[in-house]
């Protein structure tokens, strides 16, 4: 996994876009980073050449040849946003949200949500072959 840091972000000065998402998550302390961390290991998993990056003053989003989504956290909900999201086969219906949009596609994660992995990580494989395409 590579990281590049763009955009403005908040923390130590030097820290890598993994250390700030890392800060994120040990921050949260709750359900919240548990399932940013869950969400952060299947897209690494699912795509080993993924570049974190740290954007819009503290966003974690992971890239490949372009965006594959965003990892939002809100009080009650944990937001994956994939950049490209309408233009992706999801078959499993995990999008939920940002469903009017012609380009983005976002799936909310509530407290006690369980995470379809195989289906996310479908989502990320299709996320980064659109990319490259």
């Amino acid at each position: 996994m590579k990281t590049r840091t763009s955009g403005s972000g908040e923390g130590g000065e030097g820290d890598t876009p993994s250390q700030l998402i890392d800060a994120r998550i040990e921050e949260l302390g709750d359900w919240r980073g548990e399932t940013l961390a869950r969400i952060r290991a299947l897209v690494t998993q699912a795509d080993p050449d993924v570049v974190e990056e740290w954007k819009w003053r503290g966003v974690p989003v992971w890239s490949h040849a372009g965006m594959i989504c965003t990892g939002e956290t809100y009080k009650n909900a944990v937001k994956v946003t994939f950049a490209q999201g309408a233009s992706l086969n999801d078959p499993s219906g995990l999008f939920n949200s940002s469903l009017e949009g012609n380009t983005r596609r976002a799936i909310d994660f509530h407290e006690g949500d369980t995470i379809d992995a195989e289906a996310f990580q479908a989502l990320v494989h299709a996320a980064v072959a659109l990319n490259i395409s």
